[in-house]
């Protein structure tokens, strides 16, 4: 068995003390272990893999996220990279009398943006324009 030490410090500061903590841990790998199991099933492997058949169906995700008071903001995210974000947004907006953006995210890659509780709309407008088929879209929110 091999055996790593793995040394983790956190530094933060409180009201002008500065404090380190400094963890230690050892882990060992076992590989003797697993050269011992013929079979080893993993269940997540599917959801890691960028190219599975699981992941073939891509979802368009319309969110409401709560802002102060009765502001609410509308997100929709993962339509493909081929449309132009910008011309889709401009034709939400002035179909839905609101404000909005495209907004870079570097996990979610772009994001459109809209003010107000917008997910029906938005969710129907998608359909009609012919840019989402309508099993694709999933509707988040209270």
């Amino acid at each position: 068995m091999k055996t790593a030490l793995i040394i983790l410090k956190f530094d933060y500061d409180r009201k002008r003390r500065s404090r380190a903590r400094t963890l230690l841990f050892r882990t060992t790998f076992m590989s003797e272990l697993d050269n011992q199991l013929p079979t080893a099933f993993d269940p997540f492997a599917d959801a890691n893999a960028e190219d599975s058949g699981a992941g073939t169906k891509e979802y368009v995700h319309v969110r409401v996220q709560q802002r102060n008071g009765r502001k609410s903001l509308t997100t929709v995210q993962g339509l493909k990279k081929d449309f132009s974000y910008n011309k889709i947004l401009k034709d939400l907006k002035k179909e839905f009398c609101c404000n909005g953006t495209v907004v870079q995210d570097p996990e979610l890659g772009q994001v459109i943006q809209l003010q107000g509780d917008q997910r029906k709309n938005v969710s129907t407008f998608l359909v009609q324009a012919g840019i989402v088929k309508k099993e694709n879209i999933k509707i988040h929110g209270f």
